[in-house]
């Protein structure tokens, strides 16, 4: 045994294996203890990213209608967990909190994730604790620029297909507590300052971005309070507003009882059993208030519909909106009265027994929503060219479709949408401008105008 150890000892290249494999388990321990750290440091960054997502969420709160500190601290808390468990480590323990600095001016994200070691344990060491802030300041107002009221239902705030939404200044909300009260179904993208369901949300993560914060605080709607305006003497327009009356099929009044199929001027008023803009026709609309009273706003077969300082108040059975596909659209908010700053505005009343028939282009009703309040009020935006929609759309008691293939509202200095539920299918894109300084359009309170730049502290 003693010659063997001499002969080894003497033998060089004996001598280095023999190092070599003495130093093996060294070497291994060390390079897994570097790849360990490495992914502590990764680690690190993700959750650092996250609470900035969350911080940020937080701050942005303050811009939105009726919040306080609790909603504030409860959306960066969710946020900031919801981009946490993307690349969560397996076995790790996250722990959030979040505080309100300030005269509501700052919000505060800390997150504190203990990881366990696999290395760790050879040194006594079996977890190690990463701890991450982050601070979000701001000086301004809101930006809410989407809301969906129903509390209960399925899908109050719905993409589908290819449906976008691109609201990259404001923030998108849903009040539905359902565990699927956002949903983003196929290529839907929503792009948004902030997403917040008061429920959950079902979809593709990448359907939203960012991702959607969940169990979000419920937002009071901001025009409860808001007045409609008072219905006058019915309006009978002459026959000759309506010169294809025999032409290319009889007008049904289930689209309006009074129509229009050549070039008009209409003035505001209220219009009872509803307007239909239709075979061609070219309306200009003078500045003020139109109601639609116990029936639908429609404009179809190629009409074009245009006002500029406009609203329309919808009461009664039958009432609802249906810009269909091959219709162009131009309207502008008032600027003064009743109704400044709403385009659409209905009366809150739920109960609409007769709903508005399908689209005369043959496109077919809307899909059905599960858990939905029966008789919503439908109003159809299925336009191709409906790109200037300026101002407010206040629809508590209705449902709200955009049913098209090119991009909605995308030259409107702002659009500012509320309805009980809001459905996109096909392939719109609708985009919601925040542009309130470059227009005399008011923004209604508690939705709009501009928010102050986000500073961010680690």
């Amino acid at each position: 045994m003693i010659r063997w150890l001499r002969d080894a000892a003497g033998n060089r290249d004996g001598g280095v294996m023999l190092i070599f494999a003495l130093s093996l388990p060294i070497l291994l321990a060390v390079s897994a203890a570097a790849l360990e750290y490495g992914s502590i440091v990764k680690r690190r960054g993700e959750l650092q990213r996250a609470a900035d997502s969350g911080s940020i969420a937080g701050v942005n709160q303050f811009k939105l209608a009726n919040a306080d500190d609790a909603s504030s601290v409860q959306v960066a808390i969710a946020t900031a967990q919801t981009q946490a468990a993307v690349q969560a480590t397996a076995g790790a323990t996250l722990q959030a909190a979040a505080q309100v600095l300030g005269n509501h001016s700052s919000v505060q994200v800390t997150l504190t994730e203990t990881v366990p070691l696999a290395m760790g344990k050879l040194l006594a060491m079996s977890e190690m604790t990463i701890k991450v802030q982050s601070t979000a300041k701001l000086s301004g107002t809101t930006r809410l620029c989407l809301l969906a009221l129903d509390p209960a239902a399925r899908g109050a705030f719905h993409l589908e297909s290819s449906a976008r939404i691109t609201a990259g200044d404001c923030s998108l909300y849903s009040n539905s507590r359902h565990a699927s009260g956002i949903e983003g179904e196929s290529n839907a993208v929503a792009r948004a300052l902030s997403t917040c369901s008061a429920g959950g949300y079902t979809g593709n993560k990448a359907s939203f971005m960012p991702p959607p914060a969940t169990d979000c605080p419920v937002l009071k709607d901001p025009l409860a309070d808001r007045a409609g305006p008072s219905l006058g003497l019915c309006k009978i327009l002459p026959l000759w507003y309506n010169p294809k009356m025999l032409f290319d099929g009889i007008d049904s009044p289930l689209y309006g009882t009074q129509v229009v199929s050549t070039t008009a001027t209409l003035e505001p008023g209220t219009y009872c059993g509803g307007l239909h803009i239709t075979k061609g026709a070219k309306v200009t609309l003078k500045p003020g208030i139109y109601i639609m009273s116990g029936g639908p706003l429609v404009v179809d077969k190629g009409s074009s519909f245009t006002g500029t300082n406009t609203g329309f108040y919808f009461t009664g059975l039958r009432a609802g909106l249906l810009f269909d596909e091959d219709s162009v659209i131009s309207l502008t908010a008032p600027k003064d009265g009743i109704m400044a700053g709403l385009l659409f505005f209905e009366d809150r009343a739920l109960i609409n027994l007769l709903p508005l028939p399908p689209p005369l282009s043959g496109k077919g009703p809307a899909p059905s929503v599960i858990g939905a309040v029966v008789g919503l009020r439908e109003y159809r935006i299925i336009s191709n060219e409906a790109r200037n929609l300026l101002g407010t759309i206040y629809l508590p008691a209705g449902r709200l479709i955009i049913d098209s293939k090119k991009p909605i509202a995308d030259q409107s200095a702002y659009t500012v949408i509320i309805a009980r539920m809001i459905n996109l299918y096909d392939g719109p894109d609708l985009v919601l401008n925040a542009r309130y300084g470059t227009t005399d359009i008011p923004v209604p309170e508690g939705v709009g105008p501009s928010s102050a730049d986000t500073v961010l502290s680690h």
